[in-house]
């Protein structure tokens, strides 16, 4: 059985599980109101919105299970119609996200297929999660190469590569109606094999059980608003019984402020600054992530 004691099932959440006798734990994400305004603050493509979708699940499902204050920046860069999607994770559980692209090559690029994956659209590059504990501590980054068609397949050779750690990733993004109109969604699950030692012994065919049923996972399920997460793992895995550990609430979010954009401005020269004055005598900043536009006194960045 499933136990759920406490444990509202809502939108914009995050859940971390455990599969009950198995050496296998997990999480799943499931976006709404949050992934929505992410997506719709530009006016991306459809295959450009479903990428950086992904991107704000896989940030969700991994940034999550960090035991420090600071963030997760998930970010894939490469030579094709998307020149990078990034995706900032706060501890506090917020979320911003962001993608350049060249809409007449995403365009092209987009022919003939249902929906371009992340090698189709990134092309050949990098994928890169960097942990931040803040300005007292270095960074860490990993990076490994694109090679899968999708992000949860860079995932999964991002953790076997740099943590040795066997990982499946599952991710879907897509629309849906729940009353208000069409709006976007994402949703995701991951799990991963706990090491064998000693007292567990052998953990590779617990590993396999497990996939066997991560592999029935629909993407329709993974956005689909009328099931809840404990219904979805509970689908999943109740032959084995999965317990709901903790729970984590997601929302939407963006760094910039008055303050960082007078920084920002205060490094240019003098004379750059003169150049950067609008008819209307202000000095315009558009946020990439957000798309908030401050309008600055010059004078008051002197």
């Amino acid at each position: 059985m499933i136990d759920t004691t406490a444990m509202p099932a809502l939108d914009d959440i995050v859940s971390a599980f455990q599969i009950e006798g198995l050496p296998v734990r997990g999480r799943l994400v499931r976006l709404g109101a949050a992934v929505d305004e992410v997506l719709t603050r530009h006016d991306y493509p459809e295959p450009v919105a479903n990428l950086l979708g992904e991107a704000c699940a896989l940030a969700a499902l991994v940034g999550s299970s960090l035991k420090f204050e600071g963030r997760l920046i998930v970010q894939a860069q490469g030579d094709g119609p998307v020149r990078y999607v990034v995706v900032d994770y706060d501890t506090s559980g917020g979320l911003r996200g962001y993608c350049r692209f060249d809409a007449e090559e995403v365009a092209k690029a987009s022919e003939g297929f249902v929906r371009p994956g992340a090698k189709t659209l990134l092309g050949g590059g990098v994928f890169i999660m960097t942990l931040d504990q803040g300005p007292d501590m270095d960074r860490y980054q990993g990076v490994t190469p694109i090679e899968g068609e999708t992000l949860a397949l860079c995932a999964e050779q991002y953790f076997q590569q740099s943590e040795q750690t066997p990982t499946r990733v599952r991710l879907a993004v897509g629309q849906a109606d729940s009353g208000e109109g069409l709006k976007w969604r994402a949703g995701g699950i991951l799990i991963q094999s706990i090491a064998g030692d000693e007292t567990r012994g052998e953990t590779k065919e617990a590993w396999n059980h497990a996939q066997a049923f991560f592999e029935t996972t629909g993407e329709d399920e993974l956005i689909d608003p009328t099931i809840d997460s404990p219904t979805l793992l509970w689908r999943l895995f109740n032959e084995d019984g999965v317990r709901l550990i903790e729970e984590k609430p997601l929302r939407s979010f963006c760094r910039c402020t008055d303050d960082r954009i007078a920084v920002v401005i205060q490094s240019f020269t003098e004379a750059e600054k003169a150049e950067m004055v609008e008819p209307d005598g202000k000095i315009h900043v558009t946020c990439e992530y957000c798309s908030r536009v401050y309008a600055v006194d010059p004078e008051t960045v002197g």
